[in-house]
């Protein structure tokens, strides 16, 4: 068996990223892949750089403005479902990805018909063994989510493959069957959180989100949101997962969050303190 693969890749004025993105992505060894550029109106020069350096190995989508994440995507997902994939997979622009990484996704999702949605283990893009995201988990308790094993180094503690909670956007491969079912990414988010919804509403309606070990990748971390700690990243992500939580969480729920919200912020304040933190615009 050899489903279809459509790899969607979003990008918007990332010239730089999405060259060198492309470059690894000709090293996947999975036959019936098709990848497709969605440009969200760059001005930078980076829709015609993909044109003339990759157009004759993948399709390029000119949104002619920038769509935001999920409104983005969509246009990708409604493209690649007329064009009858099998399976259809978000991957951000700024990540280099392990030859074996679609291979590795397929084999794990067709292995079990309740599989729906698989994703890698992701790697911080320097030092190479250092972990950012080995699945996730939500606590809808503590009104958080957590890539498990972030910022571990890899010895191996997480090559179990497992289920988990949800997949990160950065890296997600879902069945066509599940997004017939369950609908495109909701537009409703800003961006962040929108992948966590997804696999959400993948969950409740019967199938497992699967992580996978021996697929990898390697991730830039918030090139195009201006790196972890700009404002404009922490201001998305409380936004996005406030709207994320008043959807999901239960009312007893709203009891505990407060106060779990309050220790998160200072954890975050703390671990930029001592320096834990990595600004990565300077990966630009």
């Amino acid at each position: 068996m050899n489903p279809s693969v459509y790899l969607l890749i979003l990008t918007w004025n990332s010239k730089k990223h999405i060259l060198e993105c492309l470059e690894s992505v000709q090293r996947l060894d999975y036959d019936n892949l098709h990848v497709v550029v969605i440009d969200n109106g760059s001005s930078d020069g980076t829709a015609e750089a993909v044109r003339d350096g990759y157009g004759d190995k993948m399709t390029l989508i000119e949104n002619g403005e920038n769509l935001m994440f999920a409104r983005g995507n969509n246009v990708g997902i409604k493209y690649a479902l007329e064009q009858k994939a099998d399976y259809i997979m978000l991957m951000n622009d700024d990540v280099a990805v392990d030859s074996r990484m679609i291979s590795e996704l397929v084999g794990a999702a067709e292995s079990a018909t309740d599989i729906g949605v698989v994703g890698p283990k992701i790697y911080y893009w320097e030092p190479k063994d250092q972990i950012w995201f080995a699945g996730g988990k939500i606590y809808l308790h503590r009104g958080t989510g957590a890539h498990i094993g972030i910022r571990e180094t890899d010895r191996g503690q997480y090559d179990e493959q497992r289920e988990v909670d949800y997949i990160t956007g950065c890296a997600l491969m879902m069945k066509r069957a599940v997004i017939e079912e369950i609908g495109l990414l909701d537009p409703a988010y800003y961006f962040y959180w929108e992948d966590a919804d997804w696999c959400m509403r993948a969950r409740k309606a019967g199938s497992r989100v699967v992580y996978v070990p021996t697929a990898k990748l390697w991730h830039k971390i918030s090139a195009s949101a201006g790196g972890q700690l700009s404002k404009r990243k922490i201001k998305a992500k409380l936004r996005s997962g406030a709207f994320f939580f008043r959807r999901y969480a239960k009312w007893y729920h709203w009891l505990t969050i407060p106060v779990f919200q309050i220790f998160d912020a200072l954890r975050v304040l703390l671990l930029v303190l001592l320096g834990k933190f990595r600004d990565t615009t300077a990966a630009k």
